[in-house]
């Protein structure tokens, strides 16, 4: 087996040492050369061991092989569930980001408390994205690198779309009956 050359071996130093995920242009500033090539490979020399490497939302790190975590807690932590508002306002925010407050009131139809925000803005789910360029000029909110880390997303890309909720079970059935409706609206409208 030949030794790695000194890109690779300086990528792996640096992702090891690094507190946080690093991007392709962080881990470039710090190393330099084809880090692309070098990710590859270490990604390659990883897999199937104890440790391996990922990237979750264009950040690359180091984490624990998935059927090995339960290994590494002493403690059980007792996981916080979500309440329905706050999965709800989470969908919102993930499937309509940069979104006010305002719009995310009006596609669920209630008021949201701050304290569901604030919840998801704890988890470092949600962040502010700016302010929306209107009068009153309210804030946005958007998804962030932890929410995709969380998920196992590489992006929001791969969120699942309709189709797949639907066929996964996830829909209420009164959301079903709805969409059905609609649909049938939309048919008769194009048959007149």
């Amino acid at each position: 087996m030949t030794p790695p050359d000194d890109i690779v071996r300086a990528v792996e130093a640096l992702l090891f040492a690094a507190a946080e995920p690093l991007s392709l242009d962080s881990i470039r500033a710090y190393v330099g050369g084809d880090v692309r090539a070098a990710l590859a490979q270490l990604e390659a020399d990883y897999a199937g061991r104890g440790v391996t490497l990922v990237q979750r939302g264009g950040r690359w790190h180091f984490q624990t092989a998935p059927d090995l975590a339960h290994l590494l807690r002493r403690d059980r932590d007792e996981p916080r569930r979500l309440s329905r508002a706050g999965v709800e306002t989470l969908a919102i925010i993930a499937y309509h980001e940069p979104v006010t407050r305002a719009e995310i009131e009006a596609i669920r139809g209630v008021q949201i408390s701050k304290g569901t925000l604030d919840v998801l803005m704890e988890a470092g789910w949600v962040r502010p994205s700016g302010r929306r360029e209107v009068p009153g000029r309210p804030l946005m909110y958007a998804t962030t690198p932890a929410f995709l880390a969380h998920f196992g997303l590489a992006s929001r890309r791969e969120l699942p779309g309709l189709e797949d909720l639907r066929a996964a079970g996830l829909l209420d059935p009164v959301d079903l009956t709805q969409d059905d409706t609609a649909l049938a609206v939309e048919k008769d409208a194009d048959t007149d």
